[in-house]
Parts: structure tokens; C-alpha cells; sequence
């Protein structure tokens, strides 16, 4: 029986381990090719020099192919003539290491999803960082900056607390292309930080998501927009008070509207005292640009939002 005990937890283990973590059933992976399945799910590696993002130096983001996670920033990609795509870091907790089953290298993934991505080295001193994610171009897609105007894109505007913290999270959402943190909701034109927070324009601190619609919708967003602040609270977000701070939906067509509001509903039946305001829309005023990816650029964490499963 203790043998058997054992083995049972053995077995848990491995399926635990083996993509980096245990395969949530309930996340939807893109469709992959068998040369796909070859690298990214059998750690497979492509030929030297063969991917399509080897010499790629373009702005934009690097996502994971089999769950559209955010992993790279081109800022952070540069060339070590080794054949594969090369950075010197990673967006912030995007990717996992792992001990390679040759006991001599580390292995990276998805930490989403457990994606093979390749390998990560350091001390070759290739950068003043001294680390290369030696990645497989195979296991990325690439979003530009400059977005195809031929591209279908959505945008969702939401106000719930600090911008900073709003950021954080939705720009770690897959199929999210851009975050941007700005003011909305008042009086005054192109209003500053300063006099938002002098409480005279009636603006709430927000963010504008653009995304693509045929890859997510609305209403997840919505969600997550419910699940990362506090909706019961009125004119607050954990220590931060003030009217920028409300928690306001700003919906840019009546779907947007019917949706925050199936959702308010949804909270309010399972107890939640929600005082989110679900509001048309007006002119959103982008803030000042070292308010944009915030704590990406000083490497610190929101202190007054955090996910909780509402829904």
C-alpha cells in the first residue's frame, strides 16, 4: 500500500512538471502544426537560423504561440549570431526556468501555460545584463507596436483605482495589443496628474485597452476588470481615496453597456454590494508618459490591486 502511495505521488509529480506546470483544461491554446508540437510540446528544438524571427528588429511584443501570453519586449531582444533569437530578459514573470533533463543546462517556458520556449544562459557576457533566453522562433508570435490599419482591433475603457495597478494586469492579458493609462470622466480639457488629483476636474484615473476581438472578447476583459479591484468599494481603492479613484465601467456601445451590467448583476446575486457606475463614454485623456508601464519601467508591483475569482 505504501509502494503504491508512492508511485501515485510520483506519477502527480510528472504531470505536474512536465510543461512547467499542471495543464489547466479550462485555458484554450492556439491549434498547433506537428513541427509546432515537435518543439513546443516535446521540447523539440528548430534548426539554427531557420525562424522567422531571428534577425527580426522591429518594436513590439513577443507572445507565447500556444497561449498568446506576453513574454518579450523587442527592447530586450538583440543579436548573439548563435542562429535563434536571443534577450537578455523577460517580461516580468512571463517565463519559468527549469533544470534540463541533461543536468546541465536550464530549460524556459511558458509560465502560463509550460510552453517550451529553449534554453537560458548566462555569463557570456553578450549584454551589460549578462543572460541570453536562447529562444525557438517557432514557439513565439510577434504583435508590432504600430498596429496594421487593416487590422480589427476593439477598445475598453475601465476606472478602478490606481492607473498603475490596471496596467499592470491587463498588460499581461493575452490578445490585450496596448495599455494606456489616462483620465476620463470630467470637465476640464487635456486635464495634468496634478490637477486630477486636486479633485477639482472630475476626472477618474482609467485605462484604455485595445485589443483584438477576434482572439478575446469584451466581456473576459469585463472580467478581469472585476476581479483585480475592489467593486464595493465607493470612491476608493485600498488606501488610495478620492473620486479618481471610483470604480467606473466606460462603455463605448450599448453591447459594452449590456455586458458591465450582466455583470454587476451576476456580483450583486452572489452577495457583492458593487457600486461600479457603468458610464457612455467621453474623451479619454492619455496621462503623462511616466505613467505609462509604470512598474515595468521601475520593476515594483501594484500595492492596491490583486486578483480574486469573482465569477
Amino acid at each position: 500500500m505504501k509502494s503504491a502511495t508512492i508511485l501515485l505521488l510520483l506519477n502527480i509529480l510528472f504531470l505536474t512538471t512536465s510543461y512547467g506546470q499542471t495543464d489547466n483544461k479550462n485555458m484554450k491554446y492556439n491549434k498547433l502544426t506537428k513541427e509546432e508540437e515537435r518543439v513546443i510540446l516535446h521540447k523539440g528544438t528548430e534548426i539554427p537560423w531557420t525562424g522567422k524571427y531571428v534577425d527580426l528588429k522591429d518594436d513590439g511584443t513577443y507572445t507565447c504561440k500556444r497561449c498568446g501570453a506576453a513574454l518579450y519586449k523587442s527592447s530586450d531582444k538583440f543579436d548573439s549570431h548563435c542562429g535563434w533569437p536571443s534577450f537578455d530578459d523577460e517580461i516580468e514573470g512571463a517565463v519559468k526556468r527549469i533544470p534540463d533533463a541533461d543536468g546541465m543546462r536550464t530549460e524556459i517556458v511558458c509560465a502560463n501555460c509550460g510552453a517550451h520556449l529553449g534554453h537560458v544562459f548566462e555569463g557570456e557576457g553578450f549584454t551589460s545584463k549578462n543572460v541570453r533566453h536562447c529562444v525557438n522562433s517557432i514557439s513565439l508570435n510577434f504583435v508590432p507596436d504600430k498596429i496594421d490599419d487593416k487590422m480589427k482591433t476593439d477598445t475598453a475603457i475601465f476606472a478602478g483605482g490606481c492607473f498603475w495597478g490596471m496596467e499592470y494586469y491587463f498588460m499581461k492579458e493575452p490578445d490585450v495589443i496596448s495599455v494606456s493609462a489616462g483620465y476620463i470622466g470630467g470637465h476640464t480639457e487635456n486635464p495634468t496628474y496634478e490637477q486630477v488629483c486636486s479633485h477639482t476636474t472630475g476626472h477618474a484615473e482609467a485605462i484604455e485597452v485595445v485589443f483584438d476581438p477576434q482572439k478575446t472578447s469584451y466581456e473576459k476583459l469585463a472580467k478581469l476588470f472585476f476581479e483585480i479591484h475592489d467593486p464595493t468599494q465607493l470612491d476608493r481603492q485600498g488606501p488610495d481615496i478620492g473620486d479618481q479613484y471610483r470604480s467606473e465601467v466606460f462603455y463605448l456601445s450599448d453591447e459594452q453597456k449590456d455586458t458591465a451590467e450582466k455583470l454587476i448583476k451576476i456580483l450583486r446575486d452572489k452577495g457583492y454590494d458593487v457600486v461600479t457606475k457603468v458610464t457612455k463614454a467621453t474623451k479619454f485623456w492619455k496621462a503623462e508618459n511616466y505613467h505609462q508601464e509604470y512598474y515595468e519601467k521601475t520593476g515594483g508591483k501594484p500595492y492596491c490591486h490583486a486578483r480574486t475569482n469573482r465569477f
